[in-house]
C-alpha cells in the first residue's frame, strides 16, 4: 500500500520546496528582544491584512485564543461562546486554568450565536453571578462543517455584543478559507472584533505558527501573558518566513481545497449507508454521517484501505482537503469508502 491519503486535518500539510527555501533563506535575529526581521515583518502583513495596528506571532492557534481570553478579562469573568466552538472543546480547559475565567457555552445555528440568543443568554447584574466579560466568535467554525459566518448575521450579533459591553475575540484560525470562501476580506470580519487570531498551519501549509492581531496597547499586554506561558522565542524568523510564502503563494489556492471538498463531499452522498449534507460543505471540511457501522470499525477499515479520517462523534467522520489532496486522490477516498460501504 502507497502512502495514506491523509484526510484527519489540514494540519497534516507538508512544507512545499519553495517554502523550504524560504526557510532555509531567512533572516533571523533574536524575537525576545525584538531583533527579528522576518518576525516583525510578518507582524506587519498581517496587521495591515486585519486592519489592527499591531500583531504578535504565537506559537499555535490555541496559545492565540488563550492570550487573547487572558488580556481581554479579569479572573471570575465570564466568556460567552458558541457550544461547539474550538475554545471550549479542544484547549484542554485552558481560559480555567491560566485566566482564571468561566465559560459559558451558547447554543447556536451553523456554529453562530444569534443576537437574539445572545440577549437572551445574558444574566442582570448582580453580585451573585460572574461578569458577562467576552464573547468569542469562531470562523470558518470547525464543529459546524467548516461554515462560513455570515457577515451580515455576525455583525448583528456584535451590535448585541457591545450593548451589553462585551469585548470580542474572533477565533480566526481558517479565517483565510473564510474569505476566499465569501470574498470578504479578512479585515471586513476583524472590523468585528477586539482581537483576531489566524493560523498559518492548516489551510495555508506552514509548519508553524499563528498570529494575534489587535490595537498596540493589546498587543503589548499579549508580549507579556506570551512570555508568561513560555512563548517567547528567539530565531523564530525560520518560521515566519515560512508563513510569509504560505500568505504569498497559498491563500487563493485555498480555492482548489473548497473546490475538491465539495467534489468529494458530492461522490460519498452517492454511497448508500453514507449522509452528506452538501449544502454544510462551504469550505474544506467534509462532515459524513454513518447509517451503519461504528465509527472506529470504519476507521479502521478505512485505514486498511489506505485513507486516515478522524471521528466527529458517535456515528460522524470529518474528512478535511488540503495541500497535499489531489484530484486523483479524491477518486481513491471515494472508492474507498465505497468498498468499506459495500462491506457493511
Amino acid at each position: 500500500m502507497s502512502e495514506h491519503l491523509d484526510l484527519r486535518s489540514d494540519t497534516v500539510t507538508r512544507p512545499t520546496p519553495g517554502m523550504r527555501r524560504a526557510i532555509a533563506e531567512a533572516v533571523v535575529g533574536d524575537d525576545v528582544f525584538g531583533d527579528d526581521p522576518t518576525v516583525r515583518l510578518l507582524e506587519r502583513r498581517c496587521a495591515e491584512l486585519l486592519g489592527k495596528q499591531a500583531a504578535l506571532f504565537m506559537a499555535s492557534g490555541t496559545m492565540s485564543n488563550q492570550v487573547a481570553i487572558a488580556c481581554l478579562t479579569r479572573p471570575g469573568d465570564e466568556v460567552l461562546l458558541e457550544a461547539s466552538s474550538h475554545s471550549y472543546l479542544y484547549e484542554a480547559g485552558g481560559p480555567a486554568a491560566i485566566s482564571g475565567v468561566q465559560l459559558r457555552p451558547v447554543p447556536g445555528e451553523r456554529g453562530l450565536i444569534s443576537a437574539e440568543r445572545l440577549r437572551a443568554s445574558l444574566r442582570p447584574r448582580d453580585v451573585h453571578f460572574p461578569e458577562a466579560r467576552v464573547l468569542v466568535f469562531e470562523n470558518t467554525h470547525n464543529r459546524a462543517g467548516g461554515r462560513v459566518l455570515s457577515l451580515e448575521r455576525m455583525r448583528e450579533t456584535w451590535v448585541a455584543a457591545r450593548e451589553a459591553g462585551l469585548q470580542i475575540h474572533l477565533d480566526g484560525a481558517r479565517l483565510w478559507n473564510a474569505a476566499v470562501a465569501s470574498g470578504v476580506a479578512e479585515s471586513r470580519y476583524a472590523e468585528l472584533a477586539d482581537t483576531v487570531s489566524v493560523c498559518f498551519s492548516k489551510g495555508l501549509g506552514a509548519p508553524i505558527g499563528s498570529m494575534l492581531a489587535a490595537d498596540a496597547e493589546t498587543i503589548e499586554r499579549a508580549r507579556h501573558v506570551r512570555k508568561r506561558l513560555g512563548g517567547g522565542m528567539r530565531q523564530v524568523g525560520i518560521l515566519a518566513a515560512a508563513a510569509l510564502y504560505a500568505l504569498d503563494h497559498h491563500r487563493q489556492r485555498l480555492a482548489e481545497d473548497h473546490r475538491r471538498a465539495r467534489s468529494l463531499a458530492e461522490g460519498l452522498a452517492g454511497i448508500a449507508g453514507l449522509r452528506v449534507d452538501l449544502d454544510a460543505v462551504e469550505t474544506n471540511i467534509i462532515i459524513i454521517e454513518l447509517e451503519r457501522g461504528s465509527v472506529q470499525e470504519w476507521m479502521e477499515e478505512l485505514e486498511r484501505a489506505g485513507v486516515l479520517v478522524v471521528p466527529f462523534g458517535p456515528a460522524t467522520l470529518r474528512a478535511v482537503t488540503h495541500l497535499g489532496v489531489d484530484d486523483e486522490d479524491l477518486s481513491r477516498a471515494v472508492a474507498a469508502f465505497r468498498d468499506v460501504a459495500g462491506r457493511r
